[in-house]
């Protein structure tokens, strides 16, 4: 094969997948150019005095084989003696065999990935529920008699009388769940994520993201326990979320890194600093990209024979020359994002609560993730980085938090100071009575531009942007915000394997990138 200079466009999860399968496969060229000084985007690892923070949170599961073994591959499993367990995800259960099974041998050091277990669960009027909602006693009780009766009323409506068309996140919602329980646990915590009403969010979110998740089953499973454990009823039970996950030992951006060095082996070029400020197009043909970087300011120029993006698509359209229709710019500056503030919280101890470990002198919870649906409180999220891995956080007898907050680049929110974030983010621990202001010890703040692609905006006029670029043979969109699809990070690494197929083999059909994470289960259920 002739090489070619093939030029990636940012170095997150997509772009540094892209590189590597290029590379492998096929004596090509490769330059990827990422704006930051660092590997990995959203699934990058900061350390913060030896405390780390994954930045949003990301439990390293999927449903495709390809998927789980490439992450072995590049990270092995840490797995006592080296025996094959198995790990449920995405209604599928899977044998994972650890490298040297059978053998006495099992990854150990510090490049490996660990065997987690997965707990979620929802803070909602001081009370904790499990994320999804059971139909169980526990949830009955918590939530009371006349609200019970509420949920039952208003989805046995939803059911009979759905709202049709559904156009928005909304009705897509109520639909599925009925109002109450819409009220009760979709609303404020999906509101607070977006920053606009459920009925100005396309039902294209739910349609990707709330797949699989059926109230009607988890009724008939909670009635069928008792006679399950009396051995009377028999057959599958349809259990709501993954059980385990791996996880590298010091957080996502240790796979980033290490896949990063592997690109540089096998030749590639990583750029790092080099923000894409403008695309040159001739005749529908991308020839090359125009860099600037983000220390000293100064601009590069690099030609191209084929580009694979991941940067927002709304950036790309906007510093593109060329014949770029009207319709085209005005949909892609029209897009919206949602951008997202970690403030990482280093505490002695958490206040004692349900669930809490009675042997933990920090009282630590069990739970990866709380989500908060709690609108006096501006926190979206909370992640307890000591139940990811034991390493993210330097001193195990302190507890290491990370507060998520959902915002806009600009306004009110992402423009405090550091210190007024912090000061917010301890304030509101108090107020859910979660913490104490005199056991912290430490925080960062992290602010994370365009993080989420909003459903919002002018997408409902998305398919404009995707028939242009698709008719762009040497152009290929990957990744969450190279789509403006809210991927998980397996499915930014289908849709960059699959971009990185169609260049080695000189295809030219977009459909099977767009084809990703359409049809795939809600991405945490699982069948047991």
């Amino acid at each position: 094969m002739t090489e070619k200079t093939v030029v990636i466009i940012g170095a997150g999860p997509a772009g540094l997948t892209a590189a590597l399968e290029l590379l492998r496969r096929a004596r090509i060229r490769v330059i990827v150019l990422e704006a930051s000084g660092a590997f990995g985007g959203i699934s990058r690892t900061v350390n913060h005095r030896g405390n780390r923070i994954d930045i949003g949170g990301h439990r390293f599961f999927s449903k495709s084989d390809w998927v789980m073994n490439w992450w072995q591959d590049i990270l092995p499993i840490q797995q006592d003696g080296g025996a094959p367990f198995e790990i449920a995800y995405q209604n599928k259960r899977t044998l994972v065999t650890p490298p040297n099974a059978g053998m006495g041998a099992a990854a150990d050091g510090d490049g490996v990935m660990l065997v987690r277990n997965r707990l979620s669960r929802i803070y909602y009027e001081k009370k904790f529920f499990s994320y999804p909602v059971k139909a169980d006693l526990q949830t009955a009780l918590k939530l009371g008699p006349a609200r019970i009766g509420r949920i039952v009323g208003s989805y046995a409506q939803a059911s009979l009388f759905p709202r049709t068309p559904e156009r928005t996140l909304e009705d897509f919602l109520i639909n599925r769940f009925g109002r109450e329980l819409y009220l009760t646990f979709f609303k404020d915590y999906t509101e607070k994520v977006w920053g606009v009403p459920c009925a100005e969010i396309s039902a294209a979110w739910g349609a990707q993201r709330i797949k699989g998740l059926n109230v009607t089953r988890a009724l008939l499973n909670a009635l069928r326990a008792p006679l399950r454990r009396l051995g009377v009823a028999g057959g599958p039970t349809n259990t709501s979320l993954i059980e385990r996950f791996l996880y590298p030992k010091y957080g996502p951006g240790q796979m980033w890194e290490t896949v990063a060095e592997k690109v540089r082996a096998l030749g590639g070029e990583i750029r790092l600093h080099q923000q894409v400020v403008a695309t040159d197009m001739q005749d529908l043909t991308m020839r090359s990209v125009t860099t600037q970087d983000t220390q000293t300011g100064k601009r590069g120029w690099i030609e191209a024979d084929q580009v694979i993006s991941t940067m927002p698509v709304a950036d790309l359209i906007a510093g593109m020359s060329g014949v770029v229709p009207s319709n085209v710019r005005r949909v892609a500056a029209g897009l919206q994002y949602r951008d997202f503030i970690t403030v990482g919280v280093l505490l002695k101890k958490l206040r004692p609560t349900p669930g809490s470990d009675p042997q933990s002198r920090i009282n630590m919870v069990p739970d990866n993730w709380i989500y908060v649906q709690d609108g006096n409180v501006q926190v979206g999220r909370l992640q307890f980085f000591n139940n990811w891995s034991p390493w993210m956080v330097a001193d195990p007898g302190t507890a290491w938090i990370g507060m998520e907050y959902f915002c806009r680049e600009g306004d009110g929110l992402w423009a405090l100071p550091d210190s007024a974030m912090s000061a917010l983010a301890m304030g509101e621990l108090s107020k859910l009575g979660l913490a104490d202001a005199g056991d912290m010890l430490d925080t960062i703040v992290l602010r994370v531009p365009k993080a989420y692609p909003g459903y919002f905006g002018s997408y409902a006029d998305f398919d404009q942007i995707q028939g242009f670029v698709d008719a762009i043979p040497n152009l290929f969109l990957v990744g969450r915000n190279g789509m403006h699809r809210y991927n998980n990070q397996d499915h930014s690494m289908l849709t960059a394997r699959c971009a990185a197929e169609a260049v080695i083999a000189g295809a030219r059909d977009k459909a099977p990138l767009w084809a990703i994470n359409v049809d795939d289960d809600y991405h945490e259920e699982k069948a047991a």
